[in-house]
């Protein structure tokens, strides 16, 4: 069976801290504005929903999320966005002319353009870390552990484990992509 790489982000135990979008940063020698994996506050306030103990925050980290059928691949008309058997859609920057179409038909809002560079840009999932073996950089760096990385074609996997136990989401699936992130949202109001 053929390996499908993703990941899954427990809403549950994100907290919003943005290590994710700076470990990103890091291992991608990139720098804001263009920031790869955005964390969005999903209540939209500056304070806790409930009351303490019972508090609520709602953070969503969202990046590519390396779909089964990438609509960015098949219209890039450079043939610079590609899918891997293993699972992520990386982008080949030499390939890239800056057209900007994939900007528009990915329905995530994944692909940033580079001013700087005259092309786009996006997650790949880390995959020159994948290729020896270790996790994308983001997993390694999430404080909240709510990133979590693997093969999702293993029912045995970690992330296929928790993508059955905690009924995990996948964001636009009506678009039928497939995409290859899962979310988990959040069940019930942390004690803090």
């Amino acid at each position: 069976m053929e390996k499908r790489f993703g990941l899954v982000i427990d809403q549950e135990r994100c907290i919003g801290c943005e290590a994710c979008s700076v470990a990103c940063m890091l291992e991608n020698n990139s720098c804001a504005p263009l920031i790869r994996v955005k964390t969005e506050n999903v209540d939209q306030q500056d304070t806790p929903e409930g009351q303490f103990p019972d508090l609520k925050m709602s953070f969503l980290p969202l990046l590519c999320n390396h779909c089964s059928h990438p609509p960015c691949v098949d219209i890039c008309p450079r043939e610079a966005l590609a899918k891997r058997e293993d699972g992520p859609v990386v982008l080949d920057d030499e390939m890239c002319d800056g057209c900007e179409i994939c900007i528009e038909a990915c329905p995530f809002d994944a692909i940033l353009y580079n001013p700087e560079k005259e092309k786009a840009e996006k997650c790949n999932l880390c995959v020159h870390r994948i290729d020896r073996g270790l996790e994308p950089f983001c997993v390694i760096c999430c404080e909240g552990q709510a990133i979590h990385f693997g093969d999702l074609s293993d029912p045995d996997s970690q992330v296929s484990q928790i993508v059955t136990k905690k009924e995990a989401v996948l964001l636009k699936a009506a678009e039928g992509v497939e995409p290859s992130v899962y979310y988990c949202p959040p069940q019930a109001p942390r004690r803090l």
